[in-house]
């Protein structure tokens, strides 16, 4: 994934020095918002009011990111004075955050059961410690006043530059004064921190929080949460090699239902299912297709039916889109080109320089999740179901399919995808013809000519498949080019090699064993000193620029692409240690996936070689493809599919038994 390109003051050469590590700070949600705590100092950093960075595109400023969603905190902990040696985990592989200080302990989380954002914050002083809460609002506070409802006195608080309020409740009987301006927090050890977006809800909103509190205590609420976090959970259906892959699996599968927007639809607002590519503080804590493909594929295999539908419901009520029709030869689209606002609407990629992104791959990404989930689970009624556009069948062949076909051009024998920016997000004025993107066609026409067969719709069947064939013969023609798989039609040192071709071996689009061999041993071109791999050979030159130093970093999608293809060619060996490093570095950082590891320490990057970095958590390249992976290998070890060194390779998908 790509950041918004800009040239970052003072970034040199000189940069490299390494720096110490930072460790990841944890996250808690609900669907309904974020809520970050930092290991180094035991405190909460963020309370965001949204489960998404950015709430709507900025009328003033329409080459913006847009609108931010709402941060209350700067700083929440317990004590005037930041303790020494903290430390927090998450507790039973849950959202529920557990801080230990030499001052006691405190639990903060965001709970599933309450439909809003709401931090629910509790401290257990040790024996003979003082001590409070204190907090630094990230906004001046601009009025607090005292509500009395169901009992409890309750404080709201409104705060400048905000639309959204924070509702305090109190969860204990404690009622010391604070003698401090706006530190009512101090006059008890236990708090709901809610976020009400205007007065009209408050009381509402109040009824919910004290018919899902039930009376309970602080230690209670936290008791509950996990029991109910557990009967949410679905029975793995795989071997885990040992507890840390079983603990990463439990908590990759929690920061899957944490990154997806439970907020309902409304006018105006059409995000529900929509799940965002990293959590905060990860950059990326907005919804790309492409990651939410992961994402849902991962939730739909490992038995999360509820979710995974309402991902793919997500995508086919999002509105407007269709924003870019003047790039994508006058076609009407659904499916955005790259990501979406927390509203729902697309966001094509505005960057700093001005310009936006056509990635086709989305299109082809999103068939195969809806594919994926329909051969899990039949489900007639998702195929009928209303949306944006009409019946979601209808939607996905008029709004998916028919731009995709008349985004394809004439190549040689057959057929590819038209120029764009693709998996990495090259900038649209860069845009080549990327083997990824014709790819990912074939994989969703493909599959989009199962679903169409069960809508009983035989032309668009056929037409569906003679694509297929069509792009199949313009895909060896324009990216095999000397028994070499190039990232690009396009000559360039680039994408020559590109860890891109990885997924597209795993995606069965290319089975010649040569072929697979070959960009195997080119991998090493993109081998980094963390032991890992990049992305692609960058070919930026100058430091200031931001993806000089992104694109040097060890990219962990690319890591578990190769795995899977090690294991399709029979190297167990070599795909075991990679997913073994993987899955150790994991258990030592709260079993969070990062988007890479620091293989160029830098400012930008900072850390030893080797020490996570990027966004993260990631939850579509990190939580989802760890997932996919894991399934993959243990049904592989239970119905071994033929290698790809045996000449009777069949295409398969990530994460899926083999299929010819």
């Amino acid at each position: 994934m790509s950041f918004a390109r800009y040239r970052i003051a003072g970034v040199c050469a000189a940069l490299l020095t390494c720096l110490p590590a930072i460790a990841s700070h944890l996250v808690t949600g609900n669907g309904f918002g974020f809520a970050v705590v930092s290991p180094e100092t035991g405190t909460a950093t963020r309370f965001y009011a949204h489960p998404y960075s950015f709430l709507r595109p900025d009328p003033a400023h329409p080459l913006s990111e847009g609108v931010e969603t709402a941060n209350f905190i700067k700083k929440l902990g317990w004590g005037d004075e930041i303790a020494e040696t903290p430390s927090a985990d998450y507790e039973e592989d849950s959202h529920i955050i557990r801080v230990r200080t030499v001052h006691g302990e405190g639990r903060f989380f965001m709970p599933f059961g309450l439909p809003h954002a709401a931090l629910v914050i509790s401290w257990k002083p040790a024996p003979g410690q003082a001590g409070s809460w204190r907090v630094e609002w990230n906004h001046p506070v601009t009025s607090q006043k005292v509500v009395r409802l169901f009992g409890t006195e309750m404080h709201l608080l409104k705060f400048d530059d905000s639309q959204e309020s924070l509702l305090l409740i109190p969860l204990t009987a404690e009622t010391k004064q604070s003698a401090v301006p706006q530190q009512v927090l101090a006059t008890s050890s236990a708090w709901a921190l809610v976020s009400i977006e205007n007065e009209g809800e408050l009381e509402r909103t109040a009824r919910d929080f004290v018919h899902w509190r039930a009376g309970l205590g602080p230690q209670a609420l936290a008791t509950r949460e996990i029991a109910e976090l557990e009967r949410w959970r679905v029975k793995p259906a795989v071997e885990f090699k040992g507890e840390k892959e079983r603990h990463l699996w439990r908590q990759s599968e929690v920061m899957l239902r944490i990154a997806q927007s439970r907020e309902p639809n409304r006018p105006g607002r059409n995000s529900n299912g929509l799940i965002v590519a990293s959590l905060p503080d990860g950059v990326w804590f907005t919804p790309w297709v492409r990651d939410m493909a992961y994402a849902a594929v991962a939730l739909a295999r490992m038995g999360h039916r509820n979710e995974a539908r309402a991902a793919l419901l997500a995508w086919f009520n999002a509105q407007p889109t269709g924003k870019m029709r003047a790039e994508t030869h006058g076609a009407d689209y659904q499916i955005s080109v790259v990501r979406y606002f927390g509203d729902g609407s697309e966001e094509p990629f505005f960057t700093m320089e001005g310009s936006t992104n056509i990635e086709f791959d989305d299109w082809g990404l999103a068939l195969w999740a809806l594919s994926e989930y329909l051969r899990q689970y039949d489900d007639p009624a998702l195929l009928a179901a209303p949306t944006y556009r009409g019946r979601l069948y209808e939607s996905a062949r008029d709004y998916i399919v028919k731009p995709l076909l008349e985004n394809l051009e004439a190549y040689g024998p057959g057929l590819i995808v038209a120029a764009d920016t693709s998996i990495w997000e090259e900038r649209q004025k860069d845009k080549k013809h990327f083997a990824f993107s014709t790819a990912a066609a074939i994989v969703g026409l493909r599959d989009f000519a199962e679903v169409a067969q069960r809508s009983g719709d035989e032309a668009s069947r056929g037409d569906a498949l003679n694509h297929v064939a069509l792009l199949e013969k313009g895909f060896n023609a324009a990216f095999i080019r000397d028994g070499k798989l190039r990232g690009t039609l396009e000559e360039g040192v680039k994408n020559d090699i590109d860890g891109a071709l990885l997924a597209v071996i795993n995606f069965g689009v290319v089975t010649d064993p040569a072929v697979v061999r070959d960009t195997v041993k080119r991998m090493e071109l993109l081998k980094v000193d963390s032991g890992g791999y990049r992305r692609v050979r960058s070919t930026y030159t100058d430091p200031a620029i931001f993806e000089y130093w992104y694109e040097r970093q060890e990219f962990l999608f690319v890591d578990l692409s190769l795995a899977e293809v090690y294991r399709r060619l029979g190297r167990k060996d070599e795909a075991d240690a990679i997913l073994k490093r993987i899955v150790n570095k994991s258990a030592a950082d709260h079993n969070i996936i990062p988007e890479m590891y620091v293989a160029v320490p830098c400012r930008l990057f900072p850390g030893a070689i080797g020490d996570p970095t990027g966004a993260l958590p990631m939850v579509g390249y990190g939580a989802g493809a760890y997932i996919l992976h894991i399934l993959w290998e243990d049904q592989e070890m239970r119905i071994p599919s033929p290698s790809l060194d045996s000449n009777r390779a069949q295409g398969a998908r990530p994460g899926t038994s083999s299929r010819p």
